[in-house]
């Protein structure tokens, strides 16, 4: 699980900002909403960022989005790019590296991993564990004349000098250790933790442009449980579906268009040895079966997938997400979940991930629907509230709703929002 991500210098982060899942003493949906994953350590399982257009809200889905791919992606060449993007609007930001550090929990072991890297290069990389109060570390690398320097704490990793050295010549200046690291055949029992926690942990964020239904589509096909799953959520949710039919359709690649693609850079060298050997095309419909009641009694229609609505598409979609982050007790980060969503399908998904009890999945989301503030107390905790806003370098700044006195004076949290009293919403001059 996450406990807190310290980000600066990174898109519309210029100072450093702390997000955390860390709850308070308050008890309020203790069962279900909070998790002890250490003696006196207590995590939030969910967490909402409000914030006007342009604050900074989606950069925070970014960062962690920017650190589980960046641990995976190796370079082909050293020019390429690290994708790290500092604070743009000053004249210093630009040349200084972006910082992170996130602090997680893989079972009941804390770790923590700190990152330097600007646009071209890693500066500093390093990743601790707990095995007392204080952290022991587990490598460290450092850049010394444009070349990354690996080492490791001997007396807990037991790696042989010819792995060691082999890490060090795949490390290179743009690449996370991790990335390298993969390309050695060698186990390193405790930083491998680490990295499976990510690889397997941390879901692929959604925003409002993710293909959601095609997400769905390709479990739904293979997945029985996730099938009837969908199932009864969409008839809890008030919709007349009452079947899901998913089906696949094969079509032969003509030659011409067989060597283009192979040729192509847009489809992955996985793909391409499918397509090489199996020369089709492969796509999944799906039919949704809706039960109507009318003059003549109950009757049952098929829909093809084109002629659903997009939020019964886009619900489909989320929910299955949803499903999976709570199998996997994963995270999973959603930017404006209002999207194609009607409000109240926004509180029903919400209340059905959250009402799972002892489950160590984490959701962040981001939105601008303001009235689900009113929710606070009775659907989630005053922790899980954050908000995103400009100051006048145009830097984002990130707080917590708990930072503000007297909330529980506050008869509606959505009135105070919009009076400016928490700040995050857009400053209009009429």
């Amino acid at each position: 699980m996450i406990q807190e991500l310290k980000i600066s210098n990174f898109l519309s982060f210029k100072e450093e900002v702390t997000f955390s899942f860390e709850a308070t003493k308050e008890t309020t949906f203790e069962d279900y909403q909070v998790v002890e994953v250490a003696p006196g350590v207590r995590l939030l399982r969910f967490a909402v960022v409000y914030g006007a257009n342009a604050s900074g809200k989606s950069n925070l889905i970014r960062a962690f989005e920017f650190l589980h791919d960046f641990w995976f992606q190796s370079k082909k060449d050293i020019s390429e790019k690290t994708d790290a993007i500092p604070f743009k609007l000053d004249r210093e930001t630009p040349k200084q590296p972006s910082y992170f550090s996130l602090k997680f929990y893989v079972g009941g072991v804390r770790y923590w991993y700190q990152l330097e890297v600007d646009e071209s290069k890693v500066y500093s990389e390093k990743l601790y564990y707990y095995s007392s109060v204080q952290p022991t570390l587990l490598f460290e690398r450092s850049l010394l004349n444009n070349v990354s320097v690996v080492s490791f704490n001997q007396a807990v990793v037991k790696i042989s000098a010819v792995a060691r050295e082999e890490i060090n010549l795949k490390c290179l200046p743009n690449i996370s250790f991790f990335a390298a690291r993969n390309q050695v055949n060698v186990a390193l029992t405790k930083i491998d933790a680490a990295r499976d926690w990510m690889k397997q942990r941390v879901l692929d964020s959604i925003d409002p442009v993710t293909p959601m239904f095609e997400f769905a589509e390709s479990r739904i096909q293979k997945d029985e449980i996730l099938k009837k799953h969908l199932l009864d959520f969409v008839r809890e949710a008030d919709f007349n579906i009452t079947g899901i039919k998913s089906k696949i359709e094969k079509q032969v690649v003509p030659q011409h268009f067989l060597d283009y693609l192979l040729k192509s850079d847009s489809m992955s060298e996985e793909e391409k040895e499918r397509l090489k050997e199996e020369k089709v095309f492969t796509q999944i419909s799906t039919d949704f079966e809706h039960t109507v009641k009318n003059q003549r009694g109950t009757e049952k229609y098929i829909l093809p997938e084109d002629l659903e609505s997009e939020g019964t598409r886009r619900i489909t979609g989320v929910q299955t997400a949803l499903y999976m982050t709570l199998q996997a007790n994963a995270f999973l980060a959603i930017d404006e979940i209002e999207s194609s969503l009607h409000p109240e399908l926004i509180v029903f998904l919400l209340k059905k991930f959250l009402e799972n009890k002892n489950n160590h999945a984490q959701l962040l989301i981001t939105t601008h629907y303001d009235p689900l503030l009113n929710q606070t107390d009775e659907l989630f905790r005053k922790d899980s509230v954050w908000f995103t806003d400009k100051n006048e370098t145009g830097s984002t700044e990130l707080y917590s709703l708990v930072e503000f006195n007297g909330l529980n004076r506050i008869a509606s949290l959505q009135k105070a929002y919009r009076q400016g009293r928490f700040g995050a919403i857009p400053k209009i001059n009429l």
